[in-house]
């Protein structure tokens, strides 16, 4: 039920929605968080995503599932090199701009909207 509720309103509230293609089968082979990805059913929310999406007529975007959307810098799309799950900030060694790892990867999944 929290799916489907959930999957409506993002799809209410937006024309673009874009959707990483996370790995979540590699991602739970790390016990410390393997019951937390799997008890939010990704799969299931992305699957209700894109049809309610084309069912609305809402653009729906699968980033490829090896774009680093936290790799790249978002301010000169400096390619960095792969961080640790436990790196939450960074700096870009190109052009020295500080990002939060969270939103500098949702800013590079809203430009593959555009």
């Amino acid at each position: 039920d929290f799916l489907h509720k959930l999957s409506r309103r993002i799809v209410d509230e937006n024309q673009v929605i874009v959707v990483e293609t996370l790995k979540s089968k590699d991602m739970m082979k790390d016990h410390k968080v393997a019951k937390s990805i799997g008890d939010v059913s990704w799969h299931e929310f992305v699957r209700q995503l894109e049809y309610k999406s084309n069912f609305y007529r809402r653009t729906f975007i699968k980033a490829d599932p090896w774009f680093a959307s936290t790799q790249i810098c978002s301010s000169c799309g400096e390619k960095g090199q792969k961080k640790a799950m436990d790196v939450r900030e960074w700096t870009c060694t190109h052009c020295s701009v500080h990002h939060d790892r969270e939103i500098n990867a949702s800013i590079n999944l809203l430009m593959l909207a555009n």
